[in-house]
């Protein structure tokens, strides 16, 4: 193993070469669009899309904000073959800070907020749009950091009530605003990709969601491969009004496995396989993953943003990870949205530079430059790299993200 430091840069870039990869043994978890964990990191992302929309248009700038504190606390239902019903609201905490004006013009926080809860709500889970409870703990509290002198106003204050979009620091400059880290690894393993595959077909809308209108989007799937046993344990809801009966429930679970054994069969030809589907079922009971909505946030269940699925979409307990929510950040100079993105799309680029595994890390330094975070250390499988080209990639990365700004708000970046 080689550790390399060079370029201008050289107290802050390390790169480690011929890292040695452990593939032989993968543990692999990810949760569907109907995961109460997901869907709060989604709405969190969505509020900040919209708000920096917003005041995008309308003052040049996206102003201050952050909701990537947000919380879902479920509500309550009643479940019956052939029907259901909800007999509770589910409660969405927005969390959070937001700029209410700049200038002399008011910003529609509250409105804005609403509006795109309900939008996000009739797109993904409808049935509960009209069983909502948003409650709004949204302020425009300045950082820690304003130290008052005389009658002079510290300019910290200012953050989230500027006089105009002049007084936005990151206009001059953009810095830092934590002491954080982002993190990439690539390639993908056949596990990871199997684990994506089953979650997002039973989920997301595609051919077997509309097939299968019964099949609800509250999906998770964990999968273990040791090189000989693959053993995926999978929750795929069915929604009631959909399932007439018992029979019809054990009926369609076939149609999941069958489905499942089809994917695992294209990727894992000569596998031991075990899957179990719904463990908890006690069909003997009634006791069945049959839901009203097709989600657990119906019936007490929570979500709140960083719980789920890292910016990769996975959760990975063997493979480089951090516990960043990523969801909800200001996509201007949070570092704990911007460098875990730069990180994945960073080693993606590395893995195919340099043929082989790629981990990247990038850690930050409050307040200081954006575009130069404190470290930057990079472990590749590689046992030759091109310096030069390995630098030009991180520079290009890191250089890349007021790009990365503009993408997140105007097309969309699918964090988890």
């Amino acid at each position: 193993m080689e550790s390399l430091k060079f370029g201008a840069a050289s107290n802050r870039l390390t790169i480690r070469t011929g890292v040695a990869v452990d593939d032989t043994l993968s543990i692999v978890e990810r949760k569907g669009l109907g995961h109460p964990d997901t869907m709060a990191d989604h709405l969190a992302e969505s509020l900040s899309q919209s708000y920096s929309a917003y005041t995008l248009e309308r003052f040049g700038a996206i102003l201050h904000h952050n909701f990537d504190k947000l919380a879902l606390l479920g509500g309550a239902s009643e479940v019956r073959y052939g029907g259901g019903r909800m007999t509770s609201p589910v409660r969405v905490l927005v969390n959070g800070r937001a700029t209410r004006s700049c200038g002399a013009e008011e910003v529609p926080v509250d409105t804005l907020v609403k509006s795109t809860v309900r939008q996000f709500f009739l797109e993904r889970l409808p049935e509960v749009v009209e069983h909502l409870d948003i409650r709004l703990n949204v302020t425009e509290n300045s950082s820690p950091g304003a130290v008052l002198i005389d009658n002079r106003v510290p300019e910290r204050t200012r953050w989230f009530s500027p006089r105009s979009i002049e007084d936005l620091r990151e206009r001059r400059t953009l810095l830092a605003n934590d002491t954080s880290l982002g993190t990439g690894w690539a390639p993908r393993g056949p596990l990871e990709e199997l684990v994506r595959k089953l979650t997002d077909t039973y989920s997301a809308p595609g051919v077997f969601t509309r097939n299968n209108p019964w099949c609800g989007n509250d999906v998770k799937v964990m999968g273990y491969w040791d090189g000989l046993q693959l053993d995926l344990v999978m929750c795929v809801p069915q929604k009631s009004v959909h399932v007439r009966n018992l029979e019809d429930y054990r009926r369609n679970t076939e149609i999941v496995l069958a489905e499942c054994r089809r994917l695992v069969d294209h990727r894992f030809p000569h596998a031991n396989v075990s899957i179990r589907l719904n463990a908890r079922d006690v069909p003997s009971r009634d006791e069945l993953y049959l839901t009203y909505t097709g989600s657990s946030i119906e019936s007490g269940d929570e979500g709140v943003v960083g719980r789920g699925n890292r910016v990769n979409g996975l959760i990975t307990p063997l493979r480089p990870m951090n516990l960043e929510g990523a969801s909800g950040k200001n996509p201007v100079y949070h570092v704990g949205k911007l460098y875990n993105l730069v990180a994945d799309r960073l080693a993606h680029q590395l893995h195919e530079a340099t043929g082989g595994y790629a981990e990247v890390h990038l850690v930050s330094v409050t307040g200081q430059p954006l575009d130069q975070p404190g470290r930057v250390v990079l472990r590749l499988a590689a046992e030759e790299v091109q310096p030069d080209k390995i630098q030009s990639l991180v520079a290009d990365a890191l250089s890349s993200i007021p790009d990365l700004t503009d993408e997140i708000v105007r097309e969309g970046v699918h964090l988890s």
